[in-house]
Protein backbone atom coordinates (compact mmCIF):
# COMPACT_ATOMS: atom_id res chain seq x y z
CA UNK A 1 0.00 0.00 0.00
CA UNK A 2 1.31 3.36 -1.17
CA UNK A 3 2.45 5.96 2.17
CA UNK A 4 3.53 8.77 2.65
CA UNK A 5 5.73 10.18 5.65
CA UNK A 6 5.74 13.55 6.40
CA UNK A 7 8.80 15.11 8.76
CA UNK A 8 7.31 18.55 9.57
CA UNK A 9 9.04 20.78 11.15
CA UNK A 10 12.98 19.72 9.78
CA UNK A 11 15.18 20.44 13.10
CA UNK A 12 18.70 21.90 13.94
CA UNK A 13 18.96 24.39 10.50
CA UNK A 14 18.52 27.78 10.13
CA UNK A 15 14.76 28.91 8.80
CA UNK A 16 11.33 26.62 8.00
CA UNK A 17 11.43 23.29 5.93
CA UNK A 18 9.70 20.13 5.85
CA UNK A 19 9.82 16.62 3.92
CA UNK A 20 7.45 14.42 1.96
CA UNK A 21 8.18 10.95 1.83
CA UNK A 22 6.21 9.06 -0.42
CA UNK A 23 6.32 5.38 -0.52
CA UNK A 24 5.39 2.75 -2.87
CA UNK A 25 3.55 -0.20 -2.84
CA UNK A 26 6.53 -2.54 -1.21
CA UNK A 27 6.98 0.46 1.90
CA UNK A 28 10.19 1.89 -0.82
CA UNK A 29 10.35 5.22 -1.04
CA UNK A 30 9.33 6.06 -4.42
CA UNK A 31 10.29 9.92 -3.99
CA UNK A 32 10.80 12.24 -1.65
CA UNK A 33 10.82 16.38 -1.43
CA UNK A 34 12.75 18.71 0.67
CA UNK A 35 10.72 21.41 0.80
CA UNK A 36 10.94 25.16 1.62
CA UNK A 37 7.20 27.20 2.79
CA UNK A 38 8.39 30.25 4.19
CA UNK A 39 8.49 33.37 1.45
CA UNK A 40 11.53 35.96 2.08
CA UNK A 41 10.65 38.76 -0.42
CA UNK A 42 13.61 40.96 0.82
CA UNK A 43 14.12 42.39 -2.16
CA UNK A 44 11.33 43.74 -2.50
CA UNK A 45 11.82 45.36 0.41
CA UNK A 46 14.26 46.83 -0.52
CA UNK A 47 13.43 48.91 -3.41
CA UNK A 48 13.07 52.61 -2.92
CA UNK A 49 15.61 52.25 0.05
CA UNK A 50 18.52 54.46 -0.29
CA UNK A 51 21.44 52.17 -1.24
CA UNK A 52 23.22 52.49 2.09
CA UNK A 53 20.58 50.83 3.90
CA UNK A 54 21.17 47.61 2.50
CA UNK A 55 23.79 46.76 5.00
CA UNK A 56 21.52 46.92 7.50
CA UNK A 57 18.53 45.92 6.03
CA UNK A 58 19.92 42.54 4.74
CA UNK A 59 21.27 41.68 7.93
CA UNK A 60 17.86 41.09 9.30
CA UNK A 61 17.28 38.28 6.46
CA UNK A 62 19.02 36.16 9.65
CA UNK A 63 20.01 36.52 13.02
CA UNK A 64 22.65 33.54 12.70
CA UNK A 65 24.41 34.68 9.74
CA UNK A 66 24.09 38.93 9.68
CA UNK A 67 27.47 39.56 9.17
CA UNK A 68 27.59 37.41 5.87
CA UNK A 69 24.89 39.49 4.14
CA UNK A 70 26.49 42.77 6.09
CA UNK A 71 30.03 42.26 4.09
CA UNK A 72 28.03 40.92 0.45
CA UNK A 73 26.37 44.11 0.89
CA UNK A 74 29.04 46.37 2.03
CA UNK A 75 30.64 45.38 -1.23
CA UNK A 76 27.85 45.46 -2.93
CA UNK A 77 27.91 49.19 -2.23
CA UNK A 78 31.81 49.66 -3.06
CA UNK A 79 31.16 48.63 -6.27
CA UNK A 80 28.29 50.37 -6.76
CA UNK A 81 30.11 53.93 -5.86
CA UNK A 82 33.34 52.63 -7.47
CA UNK A 83 35.35 53.01 -4.30
CA UNK A 84 38.15 51.27 -3.45
CA UNK A 85 38.29 50.94 0.75
CA UNK A 86 41.91 51.80 1.94
CA UNK A 87 43.98 48.73 2.78
CA UNK A 88 43.42 48.71 6.75
CA UNK A 89 39.88 49.10 6.29
CA UNK A 90 39.92 45.60 4.00
CA UNK A 91 41.68 44.29 6.92
CA UNK A 92 39.15 45.15 9.60
CA UNK A 93 36.49 44.14 7.53
CA UNK A 94 38.41 40.66 7.05
CA UNK A 95 39.59 40.23 10.28
CA UNK A 96 35.99 41.03 11.65
CA UNK A 97 34.68 38.20 8.69
CA UNK A 98 37.20 35.79 10.13
CA UNK A 99 36.15 36.43 13.86
CA UNK A 100 31.84 35.72 12.45
CA UNK A 101 33.27 32.37 11.11
CA UNK A 102 34.77 31.15 14.09
CA UNK A 103 31.74 31.70 15.99
CA UNK A 104 29.60 30.28 13.02
CA UNK A 105 30.94 27.16 12.82
CA UNK A 106 31.68 26.65 16.38
CA UNK A 107 27.69 27.11 16.47
CA UNK A 108 27.12 24.61 14.05
CA UNK A 109 29.25 22.01 14.64
CA UNK A 110 28.42 21.72 18.73
CA UNK A 111 24.96 22.92 18.80
CA UNK A 112 23.62 21.69 15.18
CA UNK A 113 25.30 19.37 12.95
CA UNK A 114 27.31 18.39 15.31
CA UNK A 115 25.20 16.23 17.68
CA UNK A 116 24.67 13.42 14.69
CA UNK A 117 27.77 11.99 15.37
CA UNK A 118 29.23 13.84 18.49
CA UNK A 119 26.07 12.18 20.54
CA UNK A 120 25.31 9.90 17.54
CA UNK A 121 22.68 9.20 14.67
CA UNK A 122 20.51 7.48 16.14
CA UNK A 123 20.56 8.23 19.63
CA UNK A 124 17.53 8.90 21.48
CA UNK A 125 15.91 12.17 20.42
CA UNK A 126 16.20 13.97 23.85
CA UNK A 127 20.19 13.66 23.69
CA UNK A 128 20.31 14.94 19.85
CA UNK A 129 21.00 18.29 21.11
CA UNK A 130 23.93 20.45 22.71
CA UNK A 131 23.30 18.95 26.38
CA UNK A 132 23.98 15.60 24.63
CA UNK A 133 27.34 17.03 23.34
CA UNK A 134 28.46 18.09 26.81
CA UNK A 135 27.53 14.34 28.10
CA UNK A 136 29.88 13.14 25.54
CA UNK A 137 32.83 15.66 25.76
CA UNK A 138 32.23 17.36 29.57
CA UNK A 139 31.37 19.93 31.04
CA UNK A 140 34.39 22.00 31.56
CA UNK A 141 34.50 21.34 27.64
CA UNK A 142 31.14 22.78 27.38
CA UNK A 143 32.06 25.85 29.37
CA UNK A 144 35.44 26.46 26.77
CA UNK A 145 33.15 26.16 23.91
CA UNK A 146 30.29 28.62 25.33
CA UNK A 147 33.25 31.23 26.99
CA UNK A 148 35.13 30.91 23.47
CA UNK A 149 31.90 32.27 21.42
CA UNK A 150 31.23 34.57 23.90
CA UNK A 151 34.95 36.38 23.74
CA UNK A 152 34.57 36.11 20.10
CA UNK A 153 31.28 38.39 19.90
CA UNK A 154 32.55 40.11 22.27
CA UNK A 155 35.40 41.21 20.23
CA UNK A 156 32.85 41.42 16.74
CA UNK A 157 30.97 44.16 19.11
CA UNK A 158 34.58 46.09 19.76
CA UNK A 159 34.70 46.71 15.97
CA UNK A 160 31.81 46.16 14.28
CA UNK A 161 29.10 48.03 16.98
CA UNK A 162 26.61 44.86 17.28
CA UNK A 163 27.19 41.04 17.18
CA UNK A 164 23.46 40.00 15.60
CA UNK A 165 23.29 43.22 13.33
CA UNK A 166 26.32 44.89 12.29
CA UNK A 167 27.06 48.39 11.99
CA UNK A 168 30.36 49.29 10.46
CA UNK A 169 29.96 48.84 6.77
CA UNK A 170 30.48 51.70 4.77
CA UNK A 171 31.06 52.11 1.04
CA UNK A 172 34.35 52.98 0.64
CA UNK A 173 35.61 51.34 3.97
CA UNK A 174 34.32 51.24 7.57
CA UNK A 175 32.89 53.29 10.02
CA UNK A 176 35.67 53.52 12.64
CA UNK A 177 39.22 52.23 13.18
CA UNK A 178 40.84 49.50 15.80
CA UNK A 179 43.11 51.20 18.77
CA UNK A 180 46.19 49.79 20.16
CA UNK A 181 44.61 48.94 23.12
CA UNK A 182 41.95 46.98 21.85
CA UNK A 183 44.48 45.21 19.36
CA UNK A 184 45.89 43.47 21.92
CA UNK A 185 42.27 41.94 22.84
CA UNK A 186 41.99 40.71 19.17
CA UNK A 187 45.12 39.03 19.09
CA UNK A 188 44.38 37.43 22.55
CA UNK A 189 40.96 36.67 21.57
CA UNK A 190 42.11 35.05 18.17
CA UNK A 191 44.99 33.13 19.45
CA UNK A 192 42.63 31.34 21.86
CA UNK A 193 40.47 30.82 19.03
CA UNK A 194 43.31 28.49 17.25
CA UNK A 195 43.42 26.43 20.11
CA UNK A 196 40.00 26.20 20.10
CA UNK A 197 39.96 24.97 16.38
CA UNK A 198 43.04 22.63 17.22
CA UNK A 199 40.99 20.96 20.25
CA UNK A 200 37.40 20.67 17.84
CA UNK A 201 39.38 18.40 15.02
CA UNK A 202 40.67 16.42 17.74
CA UNK A 203 36.78 15.89 18.90
CA UNK A 204 36.20 14.93 15.44
CA UNK A 205 39.05 12.52 15.39
CA UNK A 206 38.26 10.66 18.74
CA UNK A 207 34.58 10.33 18.04
CA UNK A 208 33.87 10.22 14.95
CA UNK A 209 36.96 9.26 12.82
CA UNK A 210 38.01 6.19 15.30
CA UNK A 211 34.26 5.35 15.33
CA UNK A 212 34.38 2.73 11.99
CA UNK A 213 30.52 2.89 11.47
CA UNK A 214 30.66 6.92 11.48
CA UNK A 215 33.53 6.71 8.53
CA UNK A 216 30.94 4.34 7.11
CA UNK A 217 28.25 6.67 7.02
CA UNK A 218 30.43 9.51 5.42
CA UNK A 219 31.47 7.05 2.52
CA UNK A 220 28.26 5.54 1.85
CA UNK A 221 27.02 6.30 -1.55
CA UNK A 222 23.82 7.42 -0.10
CA UNK A 223 25.40 10.63 1.54
CA UNK A 224 26.91 10.70 -1.92
CA UNK A 225 26.80 12.81 -4.96
CA UNK A 226 29.49 13.71 -7.77
CA UNK A 227 28.25 16.96 -8.72
CA UNK A 228 30.36 20.72 -9.68
CA UNK A 229 31.63 22.46 -6.45
CA UNK A 230 31.99 26.49 -6.09
CA UNK A 231 33.97 28.58 -3.71
CA UNK A 232 36.02 31.88 -3.22
CA UNK A 233 39.74 31.66 -4.06
CA UNK A 234 42.28 33.72 -3.45
CA UNK A 235 45.61 34.95 -5.98
CA UNK A 236 47.10 31.23 -5.49
CA UNK A 237 43.33 29.49 -5.75
CA UNK A 238 44.07 28.83 -1.95
CA UNK A 239 40.20 29.49 0.22
CA UNK A 240 39.39 33.19 1.18
CA UNK A 241 36.12 33.96 2.80
CA UNK A 242 36.36 37.94 2.01
CA UNK A 243 37.23 38.33 -1.65
CA UNK A 244 38.94 36.90 -4.93
CA UNK A 245 37.83 35.02 -7.47
CA UNK A 246 35.00 32.64 -8.20
CA UNK A 247 36.56 29.09 -9.56
CA UNK A 248 34.21 26.43 -10.54
CA UNK A 249 35.83 23.11 -10.45
CA UNK A 250 34.03 19.59 -12.39
CA UNK A 251 32.64 16.46 -10.73
CA UNK A 252 36.83 15.33 -11.40
CA UNK A 253 38.01 18.00 -9.62
CA UNK A 254 39.62 19.70 -12.80
CA UNK A 255 39.22 23.71 -13.13
CA UNK A 256 35.84 24.43 -15.07
CA UNK A 257 35.31 28.37 -14.65
CA UNK A 258 37.18 31.26 -12.99
CA UNK A 259 35.28 34.61 -12.95
CA UNK A 260 34.78 37.93 -11.09
CA UNK A 261 31.44 38.03 -8.79
CA UNK A 262 29.99 40.83 -11.03
CA UNK A 263 29.73 38.12 -14.18
CA UNK A 264 27.91 36.01 -12.12
CA UNK A 265 24.52 36.19 -14.39
CA UNK A 266 26.60 34.82 -17.09
CA UNK A 267 27.15 31.79 -15.26
CA UNK A 268 24.14 31.00 -12.84
CA UNK A 269 20.87 30.70 -13.57
CA UNK A 270 18.01 29.87 -11.02
CA UNK A 271 15.32 26.99 -11.77
CA UNK A 272 11.78 26.55 -10.18
CA UNK A 273 9.50 23.85 -9.14
CA UNK A 274 5.77 24.25 -8.05
CA UNK A 275 6.30 22.52 -4.62
CA UNK A 276 9.04 24.56 -3.09
CA UNK A 277 9.50 28.34 -2.67
CA UNK A 278 12.79 28.34 -3.20
CA UNK A 279 15.02 28.10 -6.35
CA UNK A 280 17.62 25.57 -7.35
CA UNK A 281 20.69 27.33 -9.07
CA UNK A 282 22.79 25.42 -11.73
CA UNK A 283 25.48 26.26 -14.19
CA UNK A 284 24.24 28.15 -16.99
CA UNK A 285 27.19 27.02 -19.07
CA UNK A 286 25.55 23.01 -18.73
CA UNK A 287 22.44 23.52 -17.96
CA UNK A 288 19.54 22.56 -15.85
CA UNK A 289 19.14 18.45 -16.18
CA UNK A 290 17.18 17.92 -13.25
CA UNK A 291 17.86 16.94 -9.75
CA UNK A 292 21.39 14.69 -11.35
CA UNK A 293 24.52 14.51 -10.13
CA UNK A 294 27.48 13.95 -12.77
CA UNK A 295 29.45 16.37 -15.53
CA UNK A 296 26.51 16.72 -18.00
CA UNK A 297 23.90 18.59 -15.14
CA UNK A 298 24.83 21.81 -14.03
CA UNK A 299 23.96 20.95 -10.50
CA UNK A 300 26.84 22.76 -8.11
CA UNK A 301 27.49 22.73 -4.35
CA UNK A 302 28.78 25.77 -1.94
CA UNK A 303 29.64 25.57 1.36
CA UNK A 304 32.75 24.24 3.13
CA UNK A 305 33.21 20.55 1.62
CA UNK A 306 32.93 22.49 -2.00
CA UNK A 307 35.25 25.35 -0.96
CA UNK A 308 37.87 23.09 -0.22
CA UNK A 309 37.33 20.85 -3.38
CA UNK A 310 37.39 23.99 -5.73
CA UNK A 311 40.67 25.58 -4.11
CA UNK A 312 43.92 24.49 -4.08
CA UNK A 313 44.64 24.23 -0.57
CA UNK A 314 44.27 26.99 2.70
CA UNK A 315 46.59 29.75 2.71
CA UNK A 316 47.77 29.06 6.48
CA UNK A 317 50.03 26.54 7.65
CA UNK A 318 48.06 24.59 9.89
CA UNK A 319 44.82 24.24 8.50
CA UNK A 320 47.05 23.58 5.07
CA UNK A 321 48.34 20.28 7.57
CA UNK A 322 44.61 19.61 8.33
CA UNK A 323 43.64 19.68 4.39
CA UNK A 324 46.04 17.34 3.08
CA UNK A 325 44.94 14.69 5.94
CA UNK A 326 41.33 15.28 5.17
CA UNK A 327 41.92 14.57 1.56
CA UNK A 328 44.75 11.54 2.14
CA UNK A 329 42.30 9.85 4.56
CA UNK A 330 39.48 10.24 2.06
CA UNK A 331 40.79 8.99 -1.19
CA UNK A 332 42.05 12.16 -2.43
CA UNK A 333 40.19 15.32 -4.86
CA UNK A 334 37.44 15.72 -5.25
CA UNK A 335 35.30 14.06 -1.79
CA UNK A 336 31.86 14.14 -3.30
CA UNK A 337 30.81 12.52 0.30
CA UNK A 338 28.18 15.11 1.61
CA UNK A 339 28.65 14.12 5.51
CA UNK A 340 32.74 15.21 4.91
CA UNK A 341 31.07 18.89 5.18
CA UNK A 342 31.41 18.46 8.74
CA UNK A 343 35.34 17.88 8.96
CA UNK A 344 35.92 20.66 6.16
CA UNK A 345 34.00 23.04 8.43
CA UNK A 346 36.39 22.63 11.22
CA UNK A 347 39.35 22.78 9.18
CA UNK A 348 37.75 26.38 7.74
CA UNK A 349 37.53 26.95 11.67
CA UNK A 350 40.94 26.89 11.74
CA UNK A 351 41.69 28.54 8.95
CA UNK A 352 39.67 31.17 9.87
CA UNK A 353 41.21 31.32 13.64
CA UNK A 354 45.04 31.58 11.87
CA UNK A 355 43.60 34.08 9.59
CA UNK A 356 42.48 36.37 12.46
CA UNK A 357 46.01 36.04 14.51
CA UNK A 358 47.59 37.07 11.23
CA UNK A 359 44.99 40.41 10.70
CA UNK A 360 45.18 41.06 14.61
CA UNK A 361 48.80 41.55 14.55
CA UNK A 362 48.85 43.62 11.15
CA UNK A 363 50.32 46.96 12.44
CA UNK A 364 48.40 48.40 9.30
CA UNK A 365 45.24 46.91 11.46
CA UNK A 366 45.29 50.37 13.80
CA UNK A 367 45.66 52.61 10.91
CA UNK A 368 43.07 55.87 11.26
CA UNK A 369 43.10 55.57 7.77
CA UNK A 370 39.39 53.51 7.11
CA UNK A 371 37.70 55.45 5.10
CA UNK A 372 38.02 56.62 0.86
CA UNK A 373 34.71 59.02 0.31
CA UNK A 374 32.88 57.74 -2.69
CA UNK A 375 32.32 60.21 -5.27
CA UNK A 376 30.72 58.46 -8.48
CA UNK A 377 27.30 58.39 -9.63
CA UNK A 378 25.89 55.32 -8.56
CA UNK A 379 24.02 52.94 -10.98
CA UNK A 380 24.24 49.58 -10.78
CA UNK A 381 26.49 46.99 -7.86
CA UNK A 382 27.59 43.39 -7.29
CA UNK A 383 28.99 42.42 -4.07
CA UNK A 384 29.93 38.54 -3.03
CA UNK A 385 31.63 36.72 0.02
CA UNK A 386 31.18 33.26 1.18
CA UNK A 387 29.09 32.71 3.41
CA UNK A 388 29.84 29.86 5.97
CA UNK A 389 26.96 28.12 4.26
CA UNK A 390 28.56 28.85 0.70
CA UNK A 391 28.78 31.76 -1.94
CA UNK A 392 26.68 34.76 -1.20
CA UNK A 393 25.92 37.26 -4.25
CA UNK A 394 24.63 40.82 -3.27
CA UNK A 395 23.44 42.62 -6.59
CA UNK A 396 22.07 46.36 -6.51
CA UNK A 397 20.47 48.95 -9.29
CA UNK A 398 19.78 52.40 -8.09
CA UNK A 399 18.97 55.43 -9.53
CA UNK A 400 20.92 58.37 -10.31
CA UNK A 401 20.01 59.54 -6.04
CA UNK A 402 21.32 56.01 -4.87
CA UNK A 403 17.96 54.75 -4.43
CA UNK A 404 17.27 51.22 -5.00
CA UNK A 405 15.47 50.14 -7.98
CA UNK A 406 16.50 46.39 -8.06
CA UNK A 407 17.78 43.80 -5.83
CA UNK A 408 18.87 40.68 -6.36
CA UNK A 409 20.18 38.10 -3.59
CA UNK A 410 21.23 35.20 -4.24
CA UNK A 411 21.74 33.08 -0.57
CA UNK A 412 24.18 30.30 0.17
CA UNK A 413 21.58 27.61 0.69
CA UNK A 414 19.89 28.66 -2.77
CA UNK A 415 23.09 27.66 -4.54
CA UNK A 416 22.87 24.03 -3.04
CA UNK A 417 19.13 23.38 -2.63
CA UNK A 418 19.27 21.29 -5.68
CA UNK A 419 21.83 18.90 -4.06
CA UNK A 420 20.58 19.31 -0.51
CA UNK A 421 17.25 18.47 -2.47
CA UNK A 422 19.15 15.76 -4.28
CA UNK A 423 20.79 14.72 -0.74
CA UNK A 424 17.63 14.38 1.29
CA UNK A 425 15.82 12.28 -1.65
CA UNK A 426 18.77 10.11 -1.66
CA UNK A 427 19.44 9.07 2.06
CA UNK A 428 15.89 8.18 2.34
CA UNK A 429 15.42 5.58 -0.26
CA UNK A 430 18.55 3.97 1.33
CA UNK A 431 17.38 4.39 4.42
CA UNK A 432 13.90 3.03 4.48
CA UNK A 433 13.22 -0.18 3.14
CA UNK A 434 9.83 -2.51 3.05
CA UNK A 435 7.87 0.53 5.61
CA UNK A 436 10.19 0.24 8.19
CA UNK A 437 10.50 3.56 9.44
CA UNK A 438 11.26 4.89 13.23
CA UNK A 439 12.42 8.12 14.92
CA UNK A 440 16.40 7.62 14.24
CA UNK A 441 16.24 6.68 10.31
CA UNK A 442 14.15 9.84 9.75
CA UNK A 443 16.96 11.63 12.05
CA UNK A 444 19.13 9.91 9.24
CA UNK A 445 17.65 11.54 6.53
CA UNK A 446 17.51 14.62 8.15
CA UNK A 447 21.11 14.67 8.66
CA UNK A 448 21.22 14.90 4.21
CA UNK A 449 20.17 18.20 4.79
CA UNK A 450 22.12 19.16 7.97
CA UNK A 451 25.58 18.82 6.77
CA UNK A 452 24.97 21.38 4.51
CA UNK A 453 24.10 23.67 7.30
CA UNK A 454 21.40 25.27 5.30
CA UNK A 455 20.01 28.45 5.81
CA UNK A 456 16.65 29.44 4.87
CA UNK A 457 16.55 33.57 5.11
CA UNK A 458 15.03 33.76 8.73
CA UNK A 459 16.12 34.37 12.57
CA UNK A 460 13.96 31.48 13.56
CA UNK A 461 15.08 28.93 16.16
CA UNK A 462 14.04 26.24 18.62
CA UNK A 463 16.60 24.73 21.28
CA UNK A 464 17.66 21.68 19.78
CA UNK A 465 16.00 18.59 20.59
CA UNK A 466 12.84 20.16 21.23
CA UNK A 467 11.20 21.20 18.20
CA UNK A 468 8.02 19.75 17.53
CA UNK A 469 8.23 17.29 14.92
CA UNK A 470 5.56 14.87 13.90
CA UNK A 471 5.68 12.41 11.04
CA UNK A 472 2.26 11.19 9.40
CA UNK A 473 1.79 8.02 7.58
CA UNK A 474 -1.45 7.80 4.73
CA UNK A 475 -2.40 5.12 2.89
CA UNK A 476 -3.11 4.87 -1.05
CA UNK A 477 -6.09 7.15 -0.86
CA UNK A 478 -4.24 9.60 1.23
CA UNK A 479 -6.29 8.38 4.82
CA UNK A 480 -4.24 8.78 7.84
CA UNK A 481 -3.16 5.33 9.14
CA UNK A 482 -0.29 6.15 11.79
CA UNK A 483 1.63 9.57 13.36
CA UNK A 484 4.55 9.87 15.32
CA UNK A 485 4.44 12.99 17.06
CA UNK A 486 7.67 14.31 19.83
CA UNK A 487 6.21 17.37 21.37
Amino acid sequence: MAREILIDPITRLEGHGKIDIFLNDKGDVERAYLQIPELRGFEKFAEGRPAEDMPQITSRICGVCPTAHHMAATKALDDLYKVDPPSAAKKIRELVYSLFYVEDHALHFFFLGGPDFVVGPTAPKAERNILGVLGKVGLDIGKEVIGLRKQIRELIILAAGKVIHPVFGLPGGIAKPINKDDQQKFIAGAEHAVKFAEFSLSVFNDIVLKNKQYVDYILSDMYTHKTYYMGQVDANNKVNFYDGLLRVVKPDGKEFLKFKAQDYLKHVAEHVEPWSYIKFCYLKDVGWKGFEDGPDSGVYAVAPLARLNAADGMATPKAQAAYELFYKTLGGKPVHHTLANHWARLIELLYAAERSVELAKDPEIVSPNVRTIPKEIPKEGIGVVEAPRGTLFHHYQTNEKGVITMANLIVATQNNAARIAMSVDKAARGLIKGGQVNDGLLNMVEMGFRAYDPCHGCATHALPGQTPLIVRVYDAQHELVKEIRRD
